[in-house]
């Protein structure tokens, strides 16, 4: 009688175990499927033409200094430019991550370029150091490649982040009125010069 309880109980923990390795399994098969599509999901998003665009402009505008230089010459023109080069990575990180959080850090590194790249060549030596194209693609690295602090940082600061913008769109239109009236000013005083001749 006692071998048979011995016998019985041997054959549940068998049962156990395997099912037990049956469960372990199929997690396991569902860890690699869900890695699968990852990885699936980040070679496309690698492929797309806008992610290839802002690879390009990083690359030339920051690691080249294409971007303070043309703000040197072409005040506030420049920075313009600069903004307008800033789309493709808010376009990527707004339809093809889907990341609201992203889109807002993308575009607070862009407002912060556009600012100091309008403060008259002291605003475009300081552009020199704040690389918002790069700041940008590692961004969204991060987020294709799922870099969980990236994620984690950037989703932390989405508030704080949002509130920024607005001061910062605030900030640039003073600093735009400002220019406008300097250059006016410059304008006028060129103006009356040219007269006294």
């Amino acid at each position: 009688m006692e071998s048979s309880r011995r016998q019985n109980a041997a054959s549940n923990v068998k049962i156990t175990t395997i099912e037990e390795v049956k469960e372990a399994q199929k997690a396991i098969n569902k860890e690699e499927e869900r890695r699968r599509k990852k990885e699936e999901k980040r070679q496309e998003l690698m492929s797309k033409t806008s992610y290839y665009l802002m690879d390009k402009i990083q690359t030339i505008f920051d690691k080249y200094f294409i971007d303070p230089i043309i703000g040197f010459f072409f005040p506030a023109v420049g920075d313009l430019t600069s903004g307008l080069l800033g789309l493709p990575y808010v376009y990527f990180a707004l339809v093809h991550v889907k990341s609201i959080p992203l889109t807002l850090a993308v575009i607070y590194n862009i407002l912060i370029d556009c600012l100091v790249g309008l403060i008259p060549w002291v605003g475009d030596l300081i552009d020199i150091f704040h690389r918002a194209y790069r700041k940008n693609m590692k961004l969204i690295v991060g987020f294709v490649n799922d870099d969980k602090d990236i994620i984690n940082e950037v989703r932390r600061k989405a508030v704080m982040t949002g509130v920024l913008i607005c001061v910062l769109c605030f900030l640039i239109y003073l600093l735009v009125k400002f220019v406008i009236s300097l250059l006016e000013s410059v304008g006028s005083l060129f103006d009356w010069f040219i007269g006294l001749f």
